[in-house]
């Protein structure tokens, strides 16, 4: 289908940002991986986003990928949107990831925005063309993947606005936490651009200030409490809501935040999913993270 024919693409609720499962040898443990979107199914999510960091893509082949995004396709119920994690550093290995989650089922396309050659990657107009190009050719509709922990790069309010006139990128995740900045990108896009949070700790003010839902990946270990947010949020109950993103608070300060993807898998492990081990050369969260976790967490239901 050409760029700009796709029909509206909603994109409103959570969408935990998956993590991979692993088994001791660090292969790819697809049994489990089937086990934690069983139970996912089960809850009122928006969907899945698939192979983006919280998932390790970084740490995987691109045929470990395909892998994934096919044995999550595969699984997930009906009415889930699947939303593919797809950047890369090239526009040509970013474009045929795409498209070819596109042949599996996926819905969306989600694009980190390139930072390893940092003189030219941090520059407006690299970013302009990466992702018009990656839009140009690409089957699925594209977000722009906004993460400057990992990137170093905090893409511009101005760059976003004019991104969001080109027919086939429909939104943003911004895992900034700048919720000001969120406020103000919500107010320079294009009408129906959709700006999703992925924070955990500011995601509810995000709702408020303009985003239209989240991507998170605390959600991997308490969806009920992220999905009690956007409830309490769509229903227009803004003290529940922000009650609920309190208690989240502390918790989500934590992970993946200062313990990474181990100490979120540790989470995982126990609120009754499968977290396992991360992929080397991330370890395994140590006794004493492990125990701030816990009691961060403790009395939040899974």
């Amino acid at each position: 289908m050409p760029a700009g024919l796709f029909p509206f693409m909603k994109l409103q609720g959570i969408f935990p940002a998956l993590t991979t499962c692993f088994d001791e040898s660090g292969e790819i443990h697809k049994e489990k991986l089937a086990v934690n979107i069983r139970k996912l199914n089960q809850i009122a999510l928006a969907g899945y986003t698939v192979c983006g960091s919280t998932g390790e893509s970084p740490l995987m082949s691109f045929n470990e990928k395909l892998d994934v995004l096919s044995c999550v396709a595969g699984l997930a119920s009906n009415g889930k949107t699947l939303i593919a994690g797809v950047g890369q550093e090239s526009v040509r290995e970013t474009v045929r990831l795409v498209n070819m989650a596109s042949e599996i089922g996926y819905h969306v396309g989600l694009a980190l925005t390139p930072y390893y050659y940092k003189s030219q990657a941090q520059c407006p107009d690299t970013q302009k063309l990466y992702f018009r190009a990656i839009a140009d050719e690409s089957k699925l509709p594209i977000l722009i993947y906004n993460m400057p922990r990992v990137t170093g790069y905090d893409v511009p309010v101005d760059v976003v606005a004019e991104l969001s006139h080109h027919p086939n990128i429909i939104g943003m995740k911004d895992s900034s936490g700048n919720v000001e900045k969120l406020k103000e990108t919500a107010g320079a896009v294009k009408a129906g651009f959709q700006i999703l949070s992925g924070s955990g700790m500011t995601f509810c003010d995000a709702l408020y200030a303009g985003a239209v839902g989240a991507i998170l990946a605390i959600a991997n270990a308490v969806p009920y409490a992220c999905v009690t947010v956007w409830e309490a949020f769509r229903m227009r109950q803004e003290e529940a809501a922000r009650d609920w993103q309190q208690r989240l608070l502390s918790g989500a300060k934590l992970v993946p935040g200062v313990h990474g993807i181990p100490g979120l898998k540790h989470l995982m492990d126990i609120k009754g999913y499968y977290g396992g081990r991360p992929r080397l050369p991330l370890m395994p969260s140590p006794p004493e993270a492990r125990a701030e976790i816990e009691r961060a967490f403790d009395g939040i239901n899974s």
